[in-house]
């Protein structure tokens, strides 16, 4: 994935206006088509052009403020020194809970590949990367929390095997804003893998991995918290492979879906509760034994009077033979992405784009990037 050549958006060519044409265009609506691939001894024949900010790779720190969506503006430990990583253990000098935990800006890195197996949640404070580029790392027993931070990237970890009541993978709570999780694989937790709750906002995942999981993704915590009506959340190139559910269950957000390939799943594929705004384009959906894609709950928050669901606008999204969408006609409330953000890569859902989302998406077997000399 890393080196494969990739076509960043011009952000002064696009266009919004009008719906997608039948058929769908093969390529790029908010943005140039990407150019035609250069063949390399780098570049696999899945490695499509079609991927976003593939440029990131080309060094240390270009990460920062590369998100496509909400958390575009996300700069993690852009301006903070490296700390690396050296030991695997749980905490204590050199290990990740000590990096995560001091209040300055840091751009974490791995010395050394292994398991980490954490205790405890780990807290991560503000303006912190957490770069996995170059090792492999994998967190256990419990997982990461983001509890009122801001600025945090996540970047190529492995997720896997979370105990303990209400343990996620990556818990994003409360007040928490401006973060990016890319490229990481999460499997096998007791609660969720991300869960998004409590006024956290401005929030991307992308080109990440769910699978062997129940509850995947929980946006909204409950019909009490009426604060979480400020959420914002981009999920886009992600893979969620034959999860049980919510991909993602949302309530009171605003989510935009684009170009995530959601197969087999034991429920539902995307849920709609109480006032929840979900623009769902370009994506694939391809069931199995459960054929309907999307889930309408009603509830009602503390501060209305009536109950309600949500919303969902589905633009350009395949069902593949079988699959039905389950639309309910109320779609006019439903936000466009182009109200918050200029420009973001969507192709259309494609079987190479399938292909691409199976083989590039979670952790990746990437060369840390250099830093670049001051």
């Amino acid at each position: 994935m890393g080196n494969a050549h990739g076509h960043r958006k011009n952000r002064n060519n696009h266009n919004h206006s009008g719906s997608y044409p039948t058929p769908i265009p093969p390529y790029y609506r908010y943005g140039p088509p990407p150019q035609p691939q250069v063949p390399s001894s780098t570049t696999q024949p899945h490695m499509a052009l079609s991927l976003p900010y593939t440029n990131v790779d080309s060094g240390l720190r270009a990460l920062a403020g590369q998100a496509e969506g909400f958390g575009r503006f996300a700069i993690g430990g852009l301006h903070g020194p490296l700390y690396h990583v050296t030991t695997l253990a749980d905490d204590g000098p050199g290990s990740l809970r000590d990096g995560c935990r001091r209040k300055e800006p840091l751009w974490i890195v791995f010395e050394v590949s292994g398991t980490i197996n954490l205790s405890s949640y780990l807290n991560v404070s503000s303006y912190k990367t957490i770069d996995g580029r170059g090792q492999r790392i994998k967190l256990m027993g419990k997982g990461l929390r983001l509890k009122e931070c801001e600025h945090i990237i996540i970047c190529n970890l492995e997720f896997e095997g979370g105990r303990g009541p209400d343990v996620d993978g990556i818990q994003i709570k409360p007040n928490s804003k401006h973060i990016w999780i890319d490229r990481c694989s999460l499997r096998d937790y007791d609660d969720g893998l991300i869960d998004i709750t409590r006024q956290s906002t401005d929030i991307t995942v992308s080109r990440c991995h769910f699978s062997q999981h129940d509850k995947t993704m929980l946006i909204g915590a409950d019909p009490s918290h009426v604060g979480d009506r400020c959420i914002r959340v981009t999920i886009h190139h992600c893979f969620f492979d034959g999860t049980r559910q919510r991909h993602p269950r949302v309530r009171f957000g605003k989510v935009h879906l684009y170009n995530n390939y959601t197969r087999n799943w034991g429920i539902y594929a995307v849920c709609a509760s109480v006032e929840s705004q979900i623009y769902s384009q370009c994506n694939i959906y391809e069931a199995r034994l459960k054929k309907v894609a999307f889930k309408y709950l009603t509830e009602k928050a503390t501060d209305r009077d009536e109950a309600c669901t949500g919303c969902i606008k589905s633009e350009g999204d395949l069902f593949t033979v079988g699959t039905q969408a389950g639309l309910m006609n109320v779609m006019s409330n439903v936000f466009h992405p182009s109200e918050y953000y200029p420009t973001w890569t969507v192709e259309a859902p494609t079987d190479a784009l399938k292909h691409v989302i199976q083989h590039c998406t979670g952790w990746q077997s990437v060369p840390r990037p250099a830093e670049a000399a001051s």
